[in-house]
Parts: C-alpha cells; sequence; structure tokens
C-alpha cells in the first residue's frame, strides 16, 4: 500500500512539474511578444525624429498608440489564454508590415541632419538592448521547449525477454527456442501526444546480429535508417500500456547475451540485457 502511495505521489509530482514547465513556456513567449511591441514603439519615436512633415508625423503618432494599445491588451491577456495570444501574434505581423512600409516612406525623403544624430543613437541603443531582450529569451524559450519535448517522451519500462515454446510456455534453452516474448510497459505521461504510434524492437544476438526478417524492415533513428525485428502499431491514449511481442524463430541461435532496445516517435525510449544459455 505504501509503495502505491509512493508511486501515485510521484505520478502528481511529475505531472504538476511538467504543467509548470509548460506554463513556464507560455509564459516566455508572451514576455517575447512584449518585448516586441516596446521595440516597436521606441522605433515610431525614432522615425519622427526624422521627419519635418507634419501629417506624417500624424500617421506615425497614431501607430505608435495603436502598438502601446495592443501592448496593454497583451499585458492583460492571460499567458495560458491561447486564443488572445494569438491574435496579438497576428496584430504584430500587422504593426511589423505597417513599420516597414514608413521605413521606406522616410528613407526616400533622406530627411535626416546632424542635429538628429546624437537622439537617434541614443533610441538605437534602446531599441539594441530590446532586440538583445528578445535573443535572450528566444534562448531561454528555446532551453525550456528542449525540456518540455524530453518531458513528452514515452518511457518503456520493465522490459522481459525470454525464449519459448511454440505455444509461447517459457523454455530455459534457446537453441530449442520456436518463438522469443518481449514483453514491455509504456508509462503514462499526459504530456505525450495521443493517437496512433508505431512501435519497434530491435533484437540483437551474442554475435551483434540484428535479428529481421526482411533486409526492408527499416525505421528512421537520428538521421539514418535501421533494421528492426519486430513492429507493432497502438493507439496510444496517454494510459499506461503493457504490450507482448513475438519473434518467431526461423534461425539457429545460440546462447549468451542479447540486446532489447525500443524506439517509438524517431526515439529510443527503452533499452536491457538478457543472459539466455
Amino acid at each position: 500500500m505504501i509503495a502505491v502511495t509512493c508511486i501515485l505521489a510521484y505520478m502528481l509530482y511529475d505531472s504538476n512539474r511538467q504543467n509548470a514547465e509548460m506554463q513556464e513556456l507560455f509564459a516566455i513567449e508572451k514576455e517575447e511578444l512584449e518585448s516586441e511591441y516596446s521595440t516597436y514603439a521606441i522605433q515610431y519615436d525614432e522615425l519622427k525624429l526624422q521627419i519635418t512633415n507634419d501629417s506624417l508625423m500624424v500617421k506615425l503618432e497614431q501607430e505608435k498608440l495603436r502598438t502601446q494599445q495592443l501592448l496593454e491588451e497583451l499585458k492583460q491577456t492571460k499567458a495560458t489564454d491561447a486564443a488572445e495570444i494569438t491574435r496579438l501574434k497576428k496584430e504584430l505581423k500587422t504593426v511589423r508590415a505597417v513599420m516597414r512600409g514608413y521605413v521606406l516612406q522616410i528613407d526616400s525623403l533622406n530627411r535626416i541632419n546632424e542635429k538628429l544624430v546624437n537622439e537617434n543613437r541614443r533610441v538605437r541603443a534602446r531599441y539594441q538592448e530590446a532586440s538583445q531582450t528578445i535573443t535572450n529569451l528566444s534562448e531561454e524559450k528555446e532551453a525550456l521547449t528542449e525540456k518540455v519535448n524530453l518531458a513528452s517522451q514515452l518511457d518503456a519500462s520493465n522490459i522481459t525477454m525470454y525464449p519459448a515454446k511454440a505455444n509461447g510456455k517459457e523454455i530455459r534453452k534457446i537453441k530449442k527456442a520456436k518463438k522469443i516474448v518481449i514483453g514491455f510497459t509504456i508509462a503514462k505521461n499526459i504530456t505525450t501526444a495521443t493517437g496512433e504510434k508505431s512501435i519497434y524492437v530491435r533484437i540483437t544476438t551474442p554475435d551483434g546480429n540484428v535479428l529481421t526478417k526482411n533486409a526492408n524492415n527499416t525505421f528512421t533513428y537520428e538521421n539514418r535508417n535501421i533494421n528492426y525485428s519486430i513492429r507493432t502499431d497502438i493507439e496510444y491514449t496517454g494510459d499506461e500500456q503493457t504490450l507482448t511481442l513475438y519473434w518467431d524463430v526461423e534461425e539457429f541461435l545460440q546462447g549468451g547475451k542479447y540486446l532489447v532496445h525500443i524506439f517509438a516517435d524517431g526515439n529510443m525510449i527503452g533499452y536491457s540485457e538478457f543472459n539466455i544459455k
């Protein structure tokens, strides 16, 4: 009973940890958007310093106010509000396009004079500082994304392997085996995408060969195609699943150390060694 309680407590802790990491990722993405909006608001001030055209000045001020309004909406939005964050991402694309248009228009006027150089440098320094903040946030986001991806990988445990008769009954000596029975459990993982998944098992014999029925039986792992012994397709729901797979022995097998590797979604999710007589 104590062991079950400990397992449940660990699973709850692991689930809360993974959810916390995903929430942290959403918060970083929101902060990154806020930095970009702030940067464009600063750039409108910079552009206003480069012109004397009153009509264009009014338009720039309007766009700056609109950018600041969107920034305030973003600040009031919860990081977990995916729909609103998505909308403000689209609005940012519009802000970026409008900014590019004004930059081209102002550059064509070529009315920057020496009096504005020092002020421009100050604003550019602020822009560079904001850009560095965006870079730092992007790097932090990338690192956290990697952690979330690792947490979402499947995990195969309790791996077993034994020689068996044709009816699946276990025997001691591999030389008399008609089947090899492989069993394992895929752990519960609420962060893994559900749906159909292909599970690949590689059985390596003591002489280093991978058992396979056909040389074309391959899958992709670390940018190369490798052979598999057994493949099965499952409907993964996020809950724990126990699988038993069978290899029909049609070759001479000797006693020694056998290796079992299990793969899914391009990742190795389990490994074990077995000494069989």
